[in-house]
């Protein structure tokens, strides 16, 4: 069944839509759009150092991204400057590192438009061993740190009276966003992988009237997209990440139409 390259995609989106999904809704609800940014752009530092020496790029990327992501944390709470300018800074700075690293390293070749957009029909069953695994193991810690996460998400101090240990929750939140950006980098690419986590929760934001039905729709959402940027992809022979984002801007407007329909009805 894995020999077939697109059955072998359909299993890496599909995996990928299950984690993005509920990960997505805690980006938009913190209002962390710009951060998943900063981390895929340090994602570049990450693959060079895997190409250079010789490692899993998947574990060069979440390294390289979880050390942002901290340092990120630490610059927070020493400097006077707002966190989007820090978010700026590190974005193009770590990107800034990795193109120069990319071109002191004469003898190694990149594929700029996988680098940039992704690959997913070039996937192969290791890639759907890291995905599914490390997706579930994402899954897990999420649910663990479930209850305080959105409680901190709601009302920060009062997370913080009840002992919930918030600044605690938010860098194991920011490790599971590099993790997941290592795991999907092959698939949607540097430039792709934070619609992969905003598009389908902004689509369950709009057809949702609580948290958990958020959830659940911005998989549902996440699904459908893989799915009909896939197929479209197969059809019309176009990129298969840019595909799938495409399929999912199409769900979000059409989620405004229904929000339209609604308010007027309720007019």
């Amino acid at each position: 069944m894995f020999d077939d390259f697109f059955i072998r995609a359909l299993f890496v989106g599909i995996g990928m839509a299950l984690v993005t999904g509920p990960l997505g809704c805690f980006v938009v609800w913190r209002r962390l759009s710009f951060f998943g940014d900063t981390l895929a752009h340090s994602a570049l530092l990450g693959i060079t150092i895997a190409y250079t020496m010789e490692i899993n790029i998947a574990l060069s990327v979440f390294i390289i991204s979880s050390i942002v992501a901290l340092i990120l944390l630490k610059l927070e709470k020493t400097t006077s400057l707002p966190t989007d300018a820090l978010l700026g800074l590190l974005a193009h700075s770590s990107l800034a590192v990795g193109l120069v690293v990319i071109g002191l390293i004469a003898t190694i070749r990149f594929d700029l438009m996988g680098l940039l957009f992704g690959d997913i029909l070039a996937v192969n069953v290791n890639d759907i061993i890291i995905v599914w695994f490390g997706g579930a193991l994402i899954l897990l810690v999420l649910k663990l740190i479930y209850k305080p996460l959105f409680a901190s998400t709601v009302n920060y101090e009062l997370a913080e009276a009840e002992g919930m240990k918030p600044e605690k929750v938010k860098a194991i939140f920011t490790l599971l966003l590099a993790a997941i950006i290592a795991i999907s980098i092959k698939m949607v690419g540097l430039l792709l992988i934070t619609g992969m986590l905003i598009l389908p929760a902004a689509i369950a934001r709009n057809i949702s009237s609580n948290p958990k039905g958020m959830v659940i729709y911005s998989v549902i959402a996440g699904l459908m997209s893989v799915l009909i940027g896939l197929f479209s992809s197969l059809e019309i022979n176009t990129p298969s990440g840019p595909s799938i984002i495409t399929a999912g801007l199409i769900l979000f407007v059409l989620s405004l139409i229904k929000i339209k329909r609604s308010s007027q009805l309720k007019s």
